[in-house]
């Protein structure tokens, strides 16, 4: 007990409960990272990244453009990585697509960490967001999301020689081998939905929606945010009842 009068130094607790109900600091907390600082806050062992805009990579978009950069994403997942308090990753996804080498680098890293990963994808996840959406351990996608497959499109200045047609091909293939070994959709259905014509108005290629992504293959599941936390938590309990195997003594 302390005396009256007596003044003591806050709690981690008191200054948590303080920031929550403190306007000023929400006021900050928005105008820093566009969030609203919870009412409770609450210490998680899973990690949220959100791909959102269009994946900026080698070249900075109008900053009226809204963009996830991927000098920002890699040192997250290299951070998450290392982190021991941190069990599992999870991936949402509401983009246009973007750069194609970074888009890829960012699903590349995802797919060779060590801890469980689920992907959920809301509102859209096109065209090199797919390599993003379909590297996590698990895929999920809400019904009213979609998702475009179209052919790789080069900007700036092209020049008309063979090289130019065969470079294009070797980018598009290096996508198409990413997909189709970390999802179920086989490269000739792949291929064929992204080469279809008669569907987009001003492109070729194919627009799924919710449910069709999961039906060709390309996505596991349909789902939300708790599906999507409740497969990861499951991911993580399997991957620890694994290494406590391999950890048993063995006579």
């Amino acid at each position: 007990m302390t005396r009256t009068g007596e003044q003591t130094e806050p709690t981690e607790a008191d200054r948590d409960a303080q920031a929550a109900v403190d306007p000023v600091s929400s006021i900050e907390s928005i105008r820093e990272t566009g969030q609203i600082a919870p009412v409770r806050p609450h210490r998680s062992d899973l990690h949220c990244i959100t791909i959102i805009g269009q994946i900026e990579g080698h070249l900075v978009l109008p900053p009226q453009n809204k963009t996830s950069k991927y000098e920002h994403i890699i040192p997250q997942l290299v951070a998450i990585e290392q982190d021991p308090s941190i069990r599992g990753l999870l991936i949402v996804l509401n983009t246009v697509g973007g750069d194609v080498d970074a888009g890829l680098a960012i699903a590349e890293l995802i797919v060779t960490m060590s801890k469980p990963s689920v992907s959920l994808v809301l509102g859209g996840g096109h065209s090199i967001a797919i390599p993003v959406a379909v590297s996590a351990d698990y895929s999920f996608i809400a019904p009213t999301a979609t998702m475009t497959i179209h052919p790789i499109r080069l900007a700036g200045l092209v020049i008309g020689v063979p090289q130019t047609y065969e470079y294009l091909d070797k980018m598009q293939d290096r996508v198409i081998r990413f997909v189709t070994q970390h999802s179920r959709i086989k490269p000739e259905k792949f291929r064929e939905l992204m080469t279809r014509t008669g569907e987009l108005v001003r492109d070729v290629g194919t627009v799924m929606v919710g449910a069709e992504a999961v039906e060709v293959g390309l996505i596991d599941q349909v789902g939300g945010l708790s599906d999507a936390l409740a497969k990861l938590y499951e991911l993580i309990e399997a991957r620890s009842a694994a290494d406590a195997a391999d950890t048993r003594p063995r006579r």
